[in-house]
């Protein structure tokens, strides 16, 4: 039972950290970070095994896809497939300044 319990935590910080990289922390987007929450909050008490293999399973799924997509995004952005070349340029300005410690101007952020 401890090492179910675990392997949940670990599951769930995994997808809140999936949410908050790839969908946003934003007040417009904080949504599915609550929703995220109230499901799992809603199921700590789930005694059917099978139910809660899926529920795992589920939100494992929904992780990998979250990262495959944003994966796929850079890898169109890096084959230059991409059809709106300005988030690429934006995030490359971005992390040149940062990496000297600079920041962008106000023309560039969003």
């Amino acid at each position: 039972m401890r090492s179910d319990a675990s392997q949940t935590a670990k599951i769930y910080r995994h997808l809140l950290k999936a949410v908050k990289k790839h969908i946003g922390n934003e007040e417009n987007k904080s949504h599915f970070l609550r929703f995220v929450t109230s499901e799992f909050r809603n199921n700590k008490n789930l005694s059917d095994d099978v139910a809660v293999q899926q529920k795992i399973k589920l939100a494992r799924d929904y992780t990998f896809l979250l990262n495959s997509v944003h994966h796929q995004k850079d890898l169109l952005f890096s084959y230059n497939i991409a059809v709106d070349r300005s988030d690429e340029v934006k995030r490359t300005l971005g992390k040149s300044a940062s990496s000297v410690g600079l920041q962008l101007p106000e023309v560039y952020q969003p």
